[in-house]
């Protein structure tokens, strides 16, 4: 199974159109984003394909970015969570907390996706891989991530600057 990473869309609403239309180009069959959604037309982007989303810092109507990803059917998992997909374990947060990345690292996922840095990342420590898709707002290059769960194989994703893209 291939999963799309996004983060820090910052109400980029065009720019993650063009994100998920490359992860569902290259084969993702859901998508995990990693909080600064910040608006609620972001979440409805990430509509076509099974979601699960966490909030950032710079996320503050949460009713309203609840009731959107409620209405697309996703997932929420407020400021950060463990959830199974293709037999693996896989921690989301956004990142900024300290305490939250502790906690979701305890927990010995196989994998723990996290975004604020606006740089795309992707190490291993302590038996758990995490991975930083990039960013689609504030970064020199905008990336998304495309993580194969079946074979572990990963990749940054550019996703076009042109207007179609932008």
């Amino acid at each position: 199974m291939r999963i799309g990473i996004i983060s820090d869309t910052h109400d980029q609403v065009a720019r993650t159109r063009a994100a998920v239309r490359v992860l569902v180009d290259s084969g993702a069959r859901a998508l995990i984003h990693c909080g600064d959604i910040t608006i609620p037309d972001v979440v409805y982007e990430l509509a076509p394909l099974p979601s699960h989303f966490v909030f950032g810092n710079c996320d503050f109507d949460l009713p309203e970015l609840r009731a959107a990803i409620q209405a697309i059917d996703g997932t929420c998992l407020e400021r950060g969570g463990l959830i199974e997909l293709g037999g693996r374990r896989l921690a989301v947060t956004h990142g900024d907390s300290h305490r939250e990345l502790a906690e979701l690292t305890g927990q010995r996922p196989d994998f723990l996706f996290s975004g604020h840095t606006h740089k795309a990342d992707d190490t291993v420590r302590e038996g758990t891989r995490f991975i930083n898709p990039g960013a689609l707002h504030r970064a020199s290059q905008w990336t998304v991530g495309l993580l194969d769960l079946a074979t572990g194989r990963f990749e940054h994703l550019v996703v076009d600057r042109s207007p179609m893209g932008a």
